[in-house]
């Protein structure tokens, strides 16, 4: 049973593993389709969330055929409730990429000031909620705490651009007023890319949940056999 059970277990990582990387590629596409306002890159987007979607329903079905043919105890139901969460968490964040190349989609005709990106700090963010997400996939794989709670410090950096976007965006309105729609719409995807953060310390939070918890056991265990028991 315990065999089987293991197996399971590292099947399930790997299919997390793999939405993990499909969700990266999604966000990634979805920014530098902002940035550019390219609608091929865009469209592409759209096209894939249809596979971030089937990927969560698999994996909740794997999750709770695990849970009914397995009856997991421990470190091990730890482990596959982070990984629900986890997996509602990743497909939250493909839906931010959905909309995000959603607005690219309704601007086809409309332009965006590089320098208005630049101040609006843009590309930065797009990179600051890249980085936390391969924090957090690198935090699982190898089980490393201090790389899931670097993640909180990253959020800070995400919030502080979104909370300047408002006022930078209304500056930019008066003076050019002919921008104003594009320019409301892209407050959608500040938004967006700051609840992605939030998702991605959801993430980190789950991952300590984990792992905190089998180190602590592995301490338990160690101890135990230095005293004899």
């Amino acid at each position: 049973m315990v065999q089987f059970i293991e197996s399971e277990l590292l099947l399930l990582k790997k299919e997390i593993d793999e939405m993990w990387t499909l969700v990266h590629s999604q966000l990634q596409r979805a920014g530098e389709s902002v940035l550019t306002l390219d609608q091929e890159l865009a469209q592409q987007v759209m096209v894939r969330e249809r596979r971030v979607n089937a990927f969560e329903l698999k994996i909740d079905s794997d999750v709770e055929e695990v849970i009914a043919l397995y009856n997991p105890v421990a470190i091990d139901l730890r482990f596959v409730l982070a990984m629900l969460k986890i997996n509602s968490n990743l497909e939250r964040l493909g839906d931010f990429a959905e909309g995000i190349a959603r607005f690219v989609l309704r601007n086809e005709k409309q332009s965006l000031d590089i320098e208005l990106l630049k101040k609006l700090r843009l590309p930065e963010m797009l990179e600051g909620v890249l980085a936390m997400l391969d924090a957090t996939q690198q935090a699982l794989n190898e089980e490393n705490i201090d790389n899931a709670v670097s993640v909180f410090t990253k959020d800070s950096l995400i919030d502080e651009i979104n909370a300047e976007a408002t006022s930078v965006l209304a500056g930019y309105i008066q003076r050019h007023p002919e921008a104003t729609f594009i320019c409301l719409d892209l407050i959608g995807v500040f938004r967006k890319l700051e609840r992605a953060g939030d998702h991605i310390t959801n993430i980190a939070e789950e991952i300590v949940f984990y792992v905190d918890a089998k180190v602590l056991k592995h301490s338990r265990v160690e101890l135990l056999t230095l005293l004899g028991q």
